[in-house]
């Protein structure tokens, strides 16, 4: 498999080392607890938004659609931008500033909110905002974790921000929810304020490795060249991508779903929070490998397929949780599983550059998502659509399974000397 630059990758991690042995290292433990507390804050006003403009539109879906839509589509739109400026600008610095920007945002929302100013118009003009401190942090985050540890334990530091991530999906929209029902959006918006700026305390005391800047061609499109010319590394993308897709639902219909359930539309925090259940439970059971990662990938695409479709035919709220927890460790495994392998393969003056792939990826394929999930959802209801949106993580098992083995079978074998010799 090519990799970029003649840098040595780091080792996978070991399959009977649990990812939370990585916390040993001082920096990794810092960065973990503010990357939890700017992640919890994330859900606590990423509930508040789509129970607010779902309580605005009275209940217009692809309105809430669009607002998810907001929020992820600076994430693709600059991506060239923001991965060349992980590669070429200190990581640390560039970190902060996108987290005092987050805050800004976040902060200028609640004012308004208190004020009595928002409307749907306004959510949406401040989500893009806070979309394009997104498309530069995403990227750059991925990249300053790897820098905190020793190259033998990167594998499991990108298993542990997994975990981190998926923590927060359960804690976050739970408690957003709450806070939501009991004092409004604005202190939803407040306190996502006050969680980056713990982030840029923890990345303030930190001292990453400096990264290596490019010293050939650095464009976006050397990268997706890369790429290209891998089909595993296609492969980890599509997986990516389709259970990214899949999983949204619970996040663009939480509030419809929960109304189908016969509850109020801030049940979809506890349906958020289900599948992040799930996805932590993988988290620290599961340690990502080389060995068998594609028939893994398989197995866990295959997962999120089959509970979304459950979900959508859940006789209630709390069979549809159970769904949703098999939904999130089958989305969680597959992207650590992905994701690590992508890190492992990755030189560190290509590393902003990829993570921005990967964010065009993870979090690129949410306003695509959201857009057709309320649309759907308009046109035929919350739960059909919930089943329709199961169809890109069966096709990513599929396509992971032709492309092993179609691979398997070009593998010279011991007993085929011509083949072995042209090799």
């Amino acid at each position: 498999m090519g990799r970029t630059g003649a840098q040595r990758p780091p080792r996978a991690p070991a399959a009977n080392r649990s990812p939370l042995l990585a916390l040993r290292e001082r920096p990794l433990a810092i960065y973990s607890i503010g990357n939890l507390a700017s992640n919890c804050g994330t859900w606590f006003q990423s509930i508040a938004s789509v129970i607010l403009v779902d309580h605005l539109s009275h209940g217009n879906t692809v309105l809430v659609g669009l607002v998810v839509f907001s929020q992820f589509a600076a994430v693709v739109a600059l991506a060239p931008w923001a991965g060349r400026a992980v590669d070429h600008f200190d990581r640390k610095r560039l970190m902060i500033l996108t987290q005092l920007g987050a805050a800004a945002v976040s902060a200028s929302l609640a004012v308004l909110q208190v004020q009595g100013l928002v409307t749907v118009p306004v959510l949406i003009a401040m989500t893009v905002l806070l979309g394009v401190t997104t498309a530069f942090a995403a990227p750059g985050l991925k990249a300053v974790v790897v820098a905190l540890v020793p190259d033998e334990l990167v594998g499991d530091a990108v298993a542990l921000d997994s975990a981190t991530f998926n923590l927060a999906r359960v804690v976050g929209p739970v408690l957003g929810a709450v806070v939501y029902a009991a004092w409004g959006p604005a202190w939803s918006f407040s306190l996502n304020s006050l969680s980056y700026l713990v982030l840029v305390a923890a990345l303030a005391s930190l001292s990453p490795r400096r990264n290596r800047r490019p010293t050939g061609p650095a464009g976006l499109r050397q990268s997706i060249a890369l790429v290209a010319a891998d089909t595993r590394l296609i492969g980890y993308f599509v997986v990516i991508a389709a259970v990214a897709f899949s999983t949204d639902p619970a996040n663009t219909l939480g509030p419809a779903l929960a109304r189908s359930f016969g509850h109020p539309a801030a049940a979809a925090g506890w349906l958020l929070g289900a599948l992040g259940a799930g996805a932590t439970l993988a988290a620290f059971t599961l340690s990502p490998r080389r060995s068998g990662a594609s028939r893994r990938l398989v197995v866990e695409s295959s997962m999120v397929g089959v509970g979304t479709v459950a979900v959508a035919v859940s006789p209630g709220l709390g069979v549809a949780m159970i769904a949703l927890c098999v939904v999130g460790f089958g989305y969680l495994a597959a992207q650590t599983q992905a994701t690590t392998m992508l890190q492992l393969e990755v030189a560190d003056d290509q590393r902003g550059r990829i993570m921005a792939l990967w964010s065009v990826a993870f979090l690129g394929t949410r306003p695509i998502a959201a857009l057709i999930d309320g649309g759907l959802a308009r046109a035929f209801g919350a739960r059909p659509a919930t089943a329709i949106m199961a169809i890109p993580a069966f096709l990513a098992a599929a396509w992971v399974a032709r492309a092993e083995r179609a691979r398997v079978a070009l593998e010279p074998g011991p007993a085929d000397p011509v083949r072995n010799r042209r090799r």
